[in-house]
């Protein structure tokens, strides 16, 4: 006897339920879980917790996309923890500019998941294929590569705003306002991006390419915002604390490799497999930044 798929709304009502255990699971060792020696490592404790309560949330279901909003919903909550923690309270400054650029990506990102996620009866194309290749290893993958190790690097990104929250003793300067600046039109970007997208799914021919606005500047304009919104937070990190500039933009470098070298190629590679046409998108247009695209030759 064979079940038929979950609907659009059960699917949601299902990730919510397994993200509400997953925060109940993290509070509940922050709260009664012994104290670390760092504030910033009780949250990582935490989060890898709530990381593994979501994990077999998508083994049950067989869905590894059990985790895609979890990229967007952890930052505004690692947040808060922080803020709460804080010597300075809610009257830092500085806090309330972080807060504004984060809430406004996690908006904008979850809001982006949630209107394009058709329900459980559809996966990501990128995790059964990382599966499948694993062969026996598969369990292990998608534990670490599908679920951890995207956790650890959000974690790591955000890690800025935990020195903003604990550094409170520089006031706001010019670097504040260039991290404001960079976080809010990183997210527009994104934002503008996605719309466009969106429109012209909704009316392209079979095998159309996407090269109008915004994307006839930059192959993938949306993470061209997405980069630009972890590299604000970083100067963000940079404002509160000069003295950590050594290490105060290693997770916002981490997402730009992992653009680089994982998502944008794996994208491309199977846009050059479903549509021809795109290799005259790849001659003509800038595969990050935004610049005019070249002039179509031959």
């Amino acid at each position: 006897m064979t079940t038929s798929p979950l609907s659009r709304t059960e699917s949601f009502v299902r990730i919510i339920a397994a993200y509400v255990v997953a925060l109940v699971v993290g509070v509940a060792w922050l709260w009664w879980g012994p104290a670390a020696a760092w504030l910033w490592l009780d949250a990582l404790i935490a989060n890898v917790l709530a990381t593994l309560v979501v994990f077999v949330a998508s083994r049950l279901h067989h869905n590894s996309s059990f985790y895609d909003a979890y990229w967007s919903v952890v930052p505004p909550l690692l947040m808060l923890f922080w803020w709460l923690e804080s010597p300075a309270g809610l009257g830092e400054p500085r806090l309330w500019l972080v807060a504004t650029v984060v809430v406004f990506w996690a908006v904008r990102l979850t809001g982006n998941w949630a209107y394009t996620f058709p329900g459980l009866h559809h996966e990501d194309w990128r995790y059964p294929m990382l599966r499948e290749r694993a062969g026996r290893w598969e369990l292990l993958v998608d534990l670490v590569a599908i679920h951890l190790v995207p956790t650890l690097l959000v974690f790591g990104a955000t890690l800025p705003v935990y020195v903003a929250v604990v550094r409170t003793d520089r006031d706001l300067g010019w670097l504040d306002l260039i991290a404001l600046l960079v976080g809010i039109g990183s997210v527009i970007l994104s934002l503008v991006a996605d719309t466009q997208m969106h429109r012209f799914v909704r009316v392209r021919e079979p095998g159309q390419v996407m090269d109008r606005g915004l994307w006839g500047w930059s192959r993938h304009p949306n993470y061209l915002g997405e980069i630009g919104f972890w590299f604000s937070l970083a100067l963000f990190g940079l404002a509160a604390s000069p003295a950590d500039a050594w290490w105060i933009f290693a997770g916002a470098v981490a997402m730009l490799v992992l653009f680089l070298t994982a998502s944008i190629p794996m994208m491309e590679q199977r846009s050059l497999e479903r549509r021809p046409g795109y290799q005259d998108v790849v001659n003509r247009v800038p595969r990050l930044m935004l610049r005019p695209p070249r002039r179509a030759t031959g």
